[in-house]
């Protein structure tokens, strides 16, 4: 069997049925994957309703149970789980693209056919193998990449890879989408060029990010100049401009001794999503699943969902002004981070933000860390205080994969350890554990990694 023909075995399935609930993940490609989900039930006729959880543990399972669904369709979560989903009789369908434990008749992942869910395709890109399986919805593959962008599955190459590229290819071919190489600096399409300098947190743009006046100061020494009183966004300039630019922000990376992660993130291949309008947070793939992760990330999954369904009105907007404050914290949890600094064991190094910085957003910020930490051997784990425990995320490097770090495997042991659940990929992976339990799911991570990892 192949993921073609298990996503066809699913699809048919789903069709045998008149209503269904979708649950997801909270986060870009959460949202992307939930949209897809939707719009391919939509056009089938089945009659649907969408939830999204923070985690897939045994309490939110039972709650999906207790409301008696015809059917259930987890989309980029519930392959942690599925001895749970059995165990609870849920009718369901999983399309995720996580490390898989325990088996299920009806579960689309890529790992059970040798393709690495961590770059080769992600949650959202899994079930448009499934929508596609259930109608004509290659148009869909925008969503699909956004959602791919949104779980970094770009950052390892420079460039979508495998199973991601044949459905960028796909969406090419459908004429909405179009890649080629440009900078990775978030905000492109919409803010003036210094903001864009000013606001970079991934990477950490040494003397600049942070410092309205720096990234001034820096156009201006390199000859790019204001049009008039306004100052020309990204999208603006002409080609010598930006290469000009470009060139700058290497050397400035270079000269301040910045590792060699922080100059492959400036430059890299950019996905335009051609139906939506120049200008706009949604034209850019990359702009659009940070835009994502700014409402369901803070408790607000309906307005992200609404923009992936392709409200461009309410929802929008709403959207536009909460990713101003996420971007705000973002900034604010790393320049945390920058001054309490890490905590360095044998074979991790972590910090603990109590309640400074979003459960949902500190595993976002342990990924920007990497852009300035100075210790590349060890992976970031960071903590955060929700109400009910700790929430704990992990971001390793694709060096430490290689010599055999598994995150996903490691958290979900130490998690276990603590009477916590976890889970995730090798490089990336998540876990809630108990108040109070932080010291010993370390030392117990601390142990696991290091029987892990090749020195």
């Amino acid at each position: 069997m192949t993921l073609q023909s298990s996503a066809e075995q699913c699809a048919a399935y789903i069709k045998k049925h008149t209503s269904t609930l979708v649950v997801s993940h909270i986060d870009a490609d959460g949202l992307t994957s939930a949209a897809i989900m939707g719009k391919a039930l939509g056009r089938a006729g089945i009659e649907y309703d969408t939830r999204f959880v923070k985690q897939l543990d045994q309490k939110s399972l039972t709650m999906i149970a207790d409301s008696n669904p015809e059917l259930v369709i987890f989309t980029d979560l519930g392959s942690g789980m599925l001895e749970a989903i059995s165990s609870l009789k849920l009718n369901a369908v999983i399309s995720d693209h996580h490390q898989p434990k325990g088996t299920h008749k009806y579960h689309l992942n890529p790992h059970l056919f040798g393709i690495n869910g961590a770059t080769e395709i992600s949650g959202s890109g899994v079930t448009y193998f499934l929508a596609s399986a259930m109608g004509n919805n290659e148009d869909l593959a925008n969503l699909a990449i956004v959602g791919a962008v949104g779980d970094l599955q770009h950052v390892k190459n420079g460039q979508l890879v495998g199973t991601n590229r044949s459905i960028l290819e796909e969406g090419v071919r459908k004429g909405v989408l179009r890649y080629e190489k440009d900078l990775l600096l978030f905000g492109k399409q919409t803010r003036p060029v210094f903001k864009l300098l000013q606001y970079s947190s991934d990477p950490y743009l040494p003397g600049i990010t942070g410092c309205e006046d720096a990234s001034i100061e820096f156009l201006k020494r390199i000859g790019i100049r204001q049009h008039g009183e306004k100052w020309r966004r990204w999208i603006d300039l002409e080609p010598p401009e930006k290469q000009q630019i470009v060139s700058a922000l290497i050397q400035l990376c270079l000269n301040s001794g910045a590792h060699a992660c922080n100059v492959q993130r400036l430059v890299g291949e950019v996905y335009t999503l051609l139906s939506e309008r120049e200008g706009t947070e949604v034209r850019d793939a990359s702009e659009y699943s940070t835009l994502l992760n700014a409402t369901a990330r803070y408790d607000h999954a309906d307005i992200g969902l609404g923009v992936c369904m392709g409200d461009r009105g309410r929802s929008f907007e709403e959207a536009c002004n909460l990713l101003n404050d996420h971007r705000k914290n973002l900034v604010d949890g790393l320049t945390l981070v920058k001054e309490k600094g890490l905590v360095k064991m044998e074979n991790l190094q972590y910090f603990d933000s109590g309640n400074k910085i979003r459960e949902t957003i500190v595993g976002i910020v342990a990924g920007m860390c990497s852009s300035f930490v100075n210790n590349k051997e060890l992976p970031i784990i960071a903590f955060a205080d929700t109400d009910g425990g700790v929430k704990v995320s992990s971001r390793g490097n694709y060096d430490l994969v290689r010599k055999g770090l598994n995150l996903g495997a490691a958290i979900g042991e130490a998690a276990k350890a603590v009477g916590g659940t976890g889970g995730g990929h090798d490089i990336a992976a998540g876990a809630f554990i108990p108040a109070g339990a932080k010291e010993e799911f370390l030392r117990v991570l601390n142990r696991v990694i290091g029987g892990q990892v090749r020195r």
